[in-house]
């Protein structure tokens, strides 16, 4: 087979790896480099809307499993961690454990929410407090931390590392832009655990690569809850991702409703993370309530 063939063929074995806006037969001046295999598989990737450099790591893992196992298969779509370069655990200097399923993970905008579903006996939450004022900032993540006493949730705190920090925090969870910004050294001392945001093969690896405690995935449906530089990632891009990184434990985050709640934990993530979901519900309490049940029985 040619590259061409290669790549028509990924393509329509794969289709259920599709998102995004896919590229018909794309070639970059740099492809002239690589066997027509490894050629054919950034190709195939191309069409099937992946951005370039999450293209490059499915190409090497390709490459990698080739080498592996001995040929190329072009109807089999890499999963394994060593192929992608991904060290077993244990690690040294890997953040904090936390459980492999947090269950239902509520994201919520002040403490009175995080209190709200702490006493409902949601396992996991997040506080998502969107502010410029340090003084406020500290003021709800330490109203937070208060409200979550005496429950079993476990919280964490969006993108206010310090601030988690000082008032002694479960986690925290930051962004890929926070990533560079933020001394994750000084958190993992601290004994906090980590969360990080991915959206593709690029990002679960660099993500991987500092150990953290858990990893979310993302965003697998599309969502106005924020503008999104990724496409919506789908199902069959998540269930090849959690094969991938089932080491860590997984969060599912976008556009995930009732409705969809049990196909989503059918891939193998331990924990689906809803916003409006919960917030939007006319008893949110209830919908807590509904949601946890599901996740019991999915």
């Amino acid at each position: 087979m040619n590259a061409h063939d290669i790549a028509s063929a990924i393509a329509q074995q794969h289709a259920h790896m599709l998102a995004g806006a896919p590229q018909n037969h794309a070639q970059a001046p740099l492809d002239n480099a690589l066997t027509p295999e490894m050629t054919g598989v950034l190709q195939g990737c191309r069409m099937l809307g992946f951005l370039e450099h999450d293209a490059h790591c499915v190409m090497q893992a390709w490459q990698q499993q080739s080498l592996r196992l001995g040929g190329f298969d072009v109807n089999a779509w890499p999963v394994h961690p060593a192929d992608f370069g991904i060290v077993p655990a244990p690690r040294e200097h890997a953040f904090a454990p936390c459980p492999h399923a947090l269950g239902l993970y509520a994201v919520l905008p002040d403490a009175q929410w995080v209190g709200r579903m702490a006493q409902a006996g949601v396992p996991t939450v997040q506080l998502r407090f969107k502010s410029d004022d340090a003084a406020a900032i500290d003021r709800e993540v330490r109203a937070a931390v208060a409200a979550v006493q005496g429950t079993q949730a476990l919280l964490f705190i969006n993108d206010h590392w310090q601030a988690a920090i000082d008032a002694g925090a479960y986690g925290v969870h930051l962004g890929q832009e926070d990533m560079a910004d933020a001394p994750l050294q000084t958190i993992r001392a601290a004994g906090l655990r980590l969360g990080l945001s991915t959206h593709g093969y690029a990002e679960m690896l660099r993500a991987d690569a500092v150990s953290p405690s858990y990893i979310a995935l993302g965003a697998v449906f599309p969502t106005t809850l924020k503008r999104m530089a990724t496409a919506p990632q789908g199902m069959g891009r998540l269930q090849a991702y959690a094969r991938l990184m089932h080491q860590h434990p997984l969060v599912a985050i976008g556009g995930i409703d009732e409705s969809r709640l049990s196909a989503v934990l059918q891939t193998g993530v331990g924990s689906v993370a809803m916003v409006r979901a919960i917030t939007d519900a006319p008893d949110p309490q209830a919908r807590a309530q509904d949601l946890m049940k599901i996740m019991q029985t999915a």
